[in-house]
C-alpha cells in the first residue's frame, strides 16, 4: 500500500485542527462525535469518513466555504447537469497555487514560452479554459484564449497565429482533425502539441487526433472540486500521468468496500487536498477508475504517477445481467481491424428484452458487413452478451464541441 510521507500527515493533520474546530463548517458538522487527536497514523486518517459529491451538493451554495467571504476571490461551479451544481469557493492562494501546477503540467509536456497554447474548453462557471490560461501565462507561453465552439474561427486562428498547442477535450480535438483534413490544409498547422482532458478517450482515438494533426499528444487530469484541471500530467513517455503529491495525498479503494487495494490494482481514485483553503476536501471520492503505477519514470520527475483514467464507477451499465463499462467498448474496437475510434451506444428494452444497438464508424475500403460480424464476435467473446453491430462511415456520428456522449439508455 502506497505510503503517507511525513509532511502529508503533518499538512492532513493541520487541516483538521482547522476544519474541525470551525463553527458550522462542513468537516465540523460531518466529522461531529470525532476526536481528531486519535488520528495518529495514515491507518487512523483512512478510517475517516468519505466525501461524496452527495455531500457537495447537500452544502449548496456555499456550504463548503472554509475561510470568510473576504478571502474569496472566485467561485467555479461543477456544470449541474446530474443534479443541483457544486460550487466551490477559490481564495487567492488557491488560485495561484492552481496556475503553479498547471504550469508544471505544460513543462511536463516540454513547453517553453515561445509557445503559442489555442485554448478551446470553456471559461465562465467551469474551470477548465481559464485553468489552461492561467498555466500557459505564468510559464510565459503566448494564450490564444479561444474558448468552444466557432470551428471556422478556431480554424482561421490557429493558422494565422500559428498556434503550437492545442487544448481540448478530446472530442473536440478529434472534430478539428477531420475538419483539418478534410480542408487539407495540414501544411498550414504549426501545432506541435496537443493537450488533452475532460474525458476518457481510447488508443485508437488518440492515434487519430496524433496521426492527422501530427501531434504528441498528452492527458491531463483535474476535477471541478478539486481545483480543476491541471492537478496531474502524462509526459514524453506515455506512460501514466504525474500528480502534484505537495498539494493532495491519493488513494486508491476498492470501489465496493472501500478498502485499500494492492499497488498496481485498479480501483477508485480518493483524494485530500493538502493546500487548498477556500473548500478543502478530505477523502473526496472522485468515482475516476485508475491505479497507482510504481516505481520511477524515464522522464526523472519524482512526482509518483497514476495510469490515466480508464473510466468511471458510474459509468457502468447493467445490460441482460452483465456489468458493461465504455472503455471495454474502446478495447473491443482497437482490436477490430477496420473499425475506428467513434461509437455509440443504444440500449432499449423491446418485447420483454433488453437490447443493446453498437453503432460504430468504419475505416474507409472495409466491407461492413465483414466488420460488423467481427465485432459481433468479439463482444460476444470478451464482453459475454450479443448485440446488434451497426457499421457507419466516418463522420456519421455526431462530433461534440466539449464531452460525447455515447451511451443512450433508452430503458427508463
Amino acid at each position: 500500500m502506497k505510503r503517507m510521507t511525513e509532511i502529508q500527515f503533518k499538512a492532513i493533520k493541520e487541516n483538521l485542527a482547522k476544519l474541525m474546530t470551525m463553527e458550522d463548517g462542513f468537516y465540523h458538522k460531518k466529522f461531529a462525535g470525532l476526536n481528531r487527536d486519535t488520528i495518529q497514523s495514515q491507518e487512523d486518517f483512512e478510517k475517516l469518513p468519505f466525501t461524496n459529491k452527495d455531500d457537495l451538493r447537500e452544502a449548496y451554495p456555499l456550504g463548503l466555504q472554509a475561510v470568510p467571504d473576504s478571502e474569496i476571490v472566485r467561485i467555479h461551479s461543477s456544470s449541474g447537469t446530474t443534479g443541483t451544481p457544486v460550487i466551490i469557493p477559490y481564495t487567492k492562494q488557491d488560485i495561484e497555487d492552481w496556475a503553479l501546477m498547471f504550469k508544471r503540467c505544460y513543462e511536463a509536456a516540454g513547453l517553453t514560452n515561445l509557445d503559442r497554447v489555442h485554448v478551446t474548453p470553456g471559461y465562465g462557471l467551469w474551470t477548465a479554459g481559464i485553468g489552461f490560461q492561467a498555466g500557459a501565462e505564468l510559464l510565459g507561453a503566448m494564450v490564444i484564449p479561444m474558448g468552444p465552439g466557432n470551428t471556422d474561427k478556431q480554424i482561421q486562428m490557429m493558422v494565422d497565429l500559428q498556434s503550437t498547442v492545442l487544448c481540448a477535450t478530446s472530442s473536440y480535438a478529434l472534430l478539428l482533425a477531420e475538419e483539418i483534413a478534410k480542408r487539407g490544409i495540414r501544411d498550414k498547422i504549426h501545432l506541435r502539441k496537443g493537450v488533452i482532458g475532460s474525458e476518457r478517450w481510447g488508443e485508437k482515438m488518440r492515434k487519430r487526433i496524433a496521426n492527422e494533426l501530427g501531434v504528441q499528444l498528452y492527458d491531463i487530469y483535474g476535477l471541478t472540486e478539486i481545483y480543476g484541471p491541471g492537478i496531474g500530467m502524462s509526459c514524453d513517455f506515455e506512460c501514466g500521468m504525474h500528480y502534484w503529491d505537495d498539494y493532495f495525498y491519493f488513494e486508491i479503494i476498492d470501489p465496493q468496500t472501500g478498502e485499500p487495494v494492492p499497488d498496481g490494482e485498479i480501483g477508485e481514485l480518493v483524494i485530500t487536498t493538502l493546500r487548498k483553503q477556500g473548500a478543502p476536501l478530505i477523502r473526496y471520492r472522485t468515482h475516476d477508475l485508475t491505479r497507482f503505477i510504481p516505481g520511477e519514470c524515464a522522464c526523472g520527475m519524482t512526482y509518483p504517477r497514476i495510469d490515466i483514467i480508464l473510466g468511471r464507477t458510474d459509468d457502468m451499465i447493467k445490460v441482460k445481467g452483465v456489468n458493461i463499462f465504455p472503455g471495454q467498448i474502446d478495447e473491443l474496437l482497437k482490436e477490430i481491424e477496420g473499425a475506428s475510434s467513434e461509437y455509440q451506444v443504444m440500449i432499449d428494452h423491446l418485447n420483454g428484452k433488453d437490447i443493446l444497438t453498437l453503432f460504430f464508424e468504419t475505416d474507409p475500403g472495409y466491407d461492413k458487413k465483414q466488420v460488423e460480424h467481427a465485432v459481433k464476435q468479439k463482444y460476444k467473446l470478451k464482453i459475454g452478451i450479443t448485440i446488434v453491430p451497426k457499421a457507419v462511415a466516418i463522420g456519421e456520428l455526431p462530433r461534440s464541441e466539449k464531452k460525447s456522449t455515447r451511451i443512450f439508455d433508452n430503458r427508463y
